[in-house]
């Protein structure tokens, strides 16, 4: 019998997982509504039980604010799914929910989405890093650099600065101005999430005062901003994982093995909108959120995919630098030892 060849093999393969993650990619109206609306009002209904506990107790709104936070998590990723044009069939449909949620999670869509866009076609390659991703270093690139580029490394990749400090300064503050790259359509878009964060406030403090206002939407986007960090770091950051050189990068490979399966426990992985799937995410961006379990689920092709566990995760806590030699993460401590 003859062998296939490598090119006909990779071929077959391709159409394979092609004709798969095709099934799952069309949205269905009934669903996304119904997703978009209960998590509206479960995000309003979360807003005020913690204006009504201002009146008890400050240290029970704080506590409410975790669930809403949750709730605008889960919000960002209907926003996500709209910006891949995944949520609804109409793309201004897609559009205009993106814009309004944009609002609440203070983030301009058509400026994100375009650099998300960017993300999913450079993700896990060493040569086309930067923008989208967590700022990576490989071992020789890091050894390389001037002092004070190690420092703001180092710096940067400290979880106090990317989570507690970055998370709340990307979202409050850096998503407010536009940038040199931006074309026309992204910067009107960031002028109107800022006009409508504007009202927004002012109608919110209007009604229930300046003060309450500050109290109750400060921890939830401050929490919302750490879960979300949290969630874009471990999807891509994790052993083993996957990096590649231009001429060796493969599309197939930087979805399963670049980007992690997060086995969340199930409140959780309400919260973060199925996400955790992102091995499956990032095969098919077209796939809705409320789909991936189901296309995980059902398909042979998923089932010897390791999943990172909530616990385990926390170990990527520790990981600073790719090593292209040992073709893991490692610690600034493991890159050391293994120069002595």
């Amino acid at each position: 019998m003859q062998k296939e060849s490598p090119n006909n093999q990779r071929e077959t393969s391709t159409t394979s997982w092609i004709k798969i993650v095709t099934k799952y990619n069309s949205p269905d109206a009934l669903k996304s509504w119904w997703q978009l609306s209960a998590n509206l009002f479960l995000y309003s209904f979360a807003w005020f039980l913690m204006y009504e506990s201002l009146s008890i107790s400050w240290w029970i709104t704080l506590g409410l604010s975790f669930p809403a936070a949750g709730m605008l998590v889960r919000l960002f990723i209907i926003y996500h799914d709209c910006g891949h044009g995944a949520f609804f069939k109409s793309g201004r449909l897609n559009d205009a929910a993106g814009l309004f949620i944009g609002i609440l999670t203070f983030t301009p869509y058509y400026s994100w989405s375009h650099e998300h866009y960017i993300h999913h076609e450079t993700a896990g390659n060493l040569d086309k890093r930067d923008i989208g991703d967590v700022w990576t270093l490989t071992v020789d690139e890091y050894q390389k650099s001037s002092a004070w580029t190690r420092i703001m490394y180092q710096f940067y990749r400290h979880p106090v600065t990317m989570f507690g400090i970055g998370a709340f300064l990307v979202f409050v503050i850096v998503n407010r101005f536009t940038r040199k790259s931006m074309d026309n359509k992204a910067r009107l878009g960031v002028y109107a999430t800022n006009a409508g964060l504007l009202l927004f406030a002012a109608s919110m403090s209007w009604m229930i005062g300046f003060k309450a206002f500050i109290l109750i939407q400060l921890p939830i986007i401050s929490i919302a901003g750490i879960m979300g960090f949290w969630l874009f770091y471990v999807q891509h950051q994790f052993n083993p994982v996957y990096w590649a050189r231009t001429g060796t990068w493969d599309y197939k490979r930087m979805a399963l093995e670049g980007s992690s399966y997060y086995k969340l426990p199930r409140i959780l992985q309400y919260f973060s909108g199925n996400i955790g799937f992102h091995h499956i995410h990032h095969l098919s961006p077209l796939i809705p959120n409320y789909k991936l379990s189901k296309c995980h689920r059902e398909n042979e092709l998923f089932r010897e995919i390791k999943p990172l566990t909530f616990w385990a995760s926390f170990k990527t806590l520790t990981y600073r630098l790719w090593d292209e030699n040992a073709q893991e993460m490692v610690s600034f401590r493991k890159m050391r030892m293994s120069r002595t």
